[in-house]
């Protein structure tokens, strides 16, 4: 069963019929909500960064959706979303990449959600540019706010890994990709990924996580091979079309 917080504005008051028979003014009605996070920096510095594509899947989503009212609470920056399947929190943490967690930790206690009707967003540095994987829970990767996420709630939560490519060096250099911007060169691929990962958690959210890992791969998959023309049967040589 999926978890379920206050409806309206996830305040926290009576929603039950005044004229009902022993209505209790006490007692909260209770609907669904999901969650959508990604992770990422907060500040001008981290903008457009590499590291930071959790929050543009975020903003994606905002824009197409026309969700523009963010509030800040529970160590993040959140707009609720009234989808065509039901209401959705899209959440920026404002804990900085290694302390993901904590806002994850508190939107989940406070909203009585499980870690299942979670979706995390993360770049992923060992996957090429826009290539997607949506797994329904699995170990962090070597990703420190994955890693931070883990040690508060463990992992059986929906990650979505987006490709961010990775550079030719290792140690200081893989320090300065993830936090340096995209090159022109790679920008059209970027907002096509973008797009997809957008398409992706609204799959999520329609039809769940077996559904939505149709979009995992490559962000341009290679062209079907050919099939192999079929033997002729038995007895009937091979003619070649005049």
């Amino acid at each position: 069963m999926r978890s379920t917080v206050l409806t309206k504005a996830f305040k926290s008051r009576c929603m039950t019929d005044a004229g009902a028979p022993g209505a209790d003014r006490n007692v909260r009605t209770i609907t669904l909500v999901r969650i959508i996070l990604g992770i990422g920096n907060i500040g001008n510095q981290y903008t457009g960064t590499r590291h930071n594509v959790g929050f543009d899947v975020i903003d994606e989503l905002a824009r197409r959706h026309q969700v523009g009212s963010w509030g800040r609470k529970h160590h993040a920056q959140i707009a609720s979303w009234r989808s065509d399947h039901g209401p959705v929190l899209l959440v920026k943490p404002e804990t900085y990449v290694n302390g993901s967690g904590e806002a994850v930790q508190a939107l989940l206690a406070f909203h009585q959600a499980a870690p299942a009707d979670l979706l995390v967003v993360v770049d992923d540095l060992n996957l090429a540019l826009g290539t997607l994987r949506l797994r329904a829970d699995g170990s962090a990767g070597g990703h420190n706010g994955l890693r931070d996420i883990e040690s508060r709630i463990g992992t059986a939560y929906p990650r979505l890994r987006v490709g961010i490519g990775a550079p030719a060096g290792t140690g200081d250099a893989q320090i300065q990709h993830v936090l340096g911007r995209w090159s022109e060169p790679e920008r059209s691929d970027v907002r096509d990924m973008l797009a997809k990962t957008a398409n992706c958690a609204e799959r999520w959210l329609a039809d769940g996580v077996v559904v939505a890992c149709s979009f995992n791969g490559p962000l341009r998959p290679p062209p079907p091979k050919p099939k192999p023309p079929r033997p002729s049967p038995p007895g009937v040589p091979d003619v070649p079309l005049a």
